[in-house]
Order: C-alpha cells, then structure tokens, then sequence
C-alpha cells in the first residue's frame, strides 16, 4: 500500500452474490482512471449478499461521478464513502524477517511496541502479525527493515461505521 493518502479513498460497497458483479464493479473504477489498491470482500450476515471494502486512489472530483455509476449497477445495493467520516478502519499484515538468535530479540522489542504477535519462529526467521491503522503497519515496516523482509503480506483496510450508523 501507498503510503501516501492525498488521493486515496475507502468505499463499503454492499452487493449481491452473483458472478460477475466484481468485474462489473472494477470496470467502472478503471473506466474513471481509478486504481484499486486494495480489495476485501466478505459474505454480509445473511449470505446472500457481500460487502466490498475498495481502497482506491485517483482524482478526488471523479470519486462523485464513480459512486453514482456504482449505484445504478443492478448487482450494487449500497455504495457509502468512508475517506472522511467516523469509522473504524483496520487491516492485518503477516511480515516475515530473517533473525537470528543475535537479532531476535531486538525484533521482538520491535513487534511487541506494535502489538504484534509471533506466529512463527524458527531458528532463523520469525512471522509477525499486526493488525491496526494502516499507517501503524507502514510504521512497523519502516522499524523492521532494519532485518531482511523474506516476505509481507496485507489484507487491505476493512472498515465498519461508528454508533448505530450501517456500512
């Protein structure tokens, strides 16, 4: 993920479980110049729906005219904005160091003052997850290159409105 926020936008998209509507979806962001930086898509409560959390960048003015073109999509039901309102925005990452028995415990100095958990542990490599802000894994990143990323992984932001608002 970027780590610049100046263009980027966070969109809850409630559809209907039928194939296809994802690349419908997509279609229109590209259409408008948008790129999609992140994607999550979950089963909604009863099953017969999805919610999509779209992380994407691109011009602020156009964002309008693609929420509108979402909107008259047959498989989308609800489309809401969450770039500037009251929300909860997480994601997790799994990040993986190489670290020896000399480095381990700098690293897990590290880890802990994120909140991080070890998930794995050899001799000489560790998996860390970190679930925050987004801006809290891009710190963590930023702290543990100081050790060889093997490899990192990020599910996307997942966001859900405050109080008794609906997503």
């Amino acid at each position: 993920m970027p780590n610049s926020d100046k263009n980027m936008h966070t969109l809850s998209v409630y559809v209907s479980n039928k194939p296809g509507a994802l690349a419908r979806i997509a279609q229109v962001f590209s259409r408008r110049g948008f790129n999609i930086e992140s994607l999550v898509v979950s089963p909604a409560v009863d099953g017969h729906f999805s919610r999509m959390t779209i992380t994407c960048s691109g011009d602020p003015t156009g964002l309008e005219q693609i929420i509108k073109q979402l909107l008259k999509l047959i498989d989308v039901l609800n489309c809401i904005d969450h770039t500037y309102d009251e929300s909860v925005m997480k994601e997790m990452g799994l990040i993986k160091i190489a670290v020896d028995s000399e480095g381990r415990s700098e690293a897990l100095q590290i880890a802990e003052h994120y909140g991080c958990k070890t998930v794995d542990l050899t001799p000489d490599s560790m998996i860390l997850q970190v679930v925050g802000n987004p801006s809290k894994i891009d710190a963590l990143e930023e702290m543990i290159a100081k050790f060889t990323i093997i490899e990192l992984v990020r599910t996307g932001k997942v966001v859900m409105s405050r109080g008794q608002d609906v997503t």
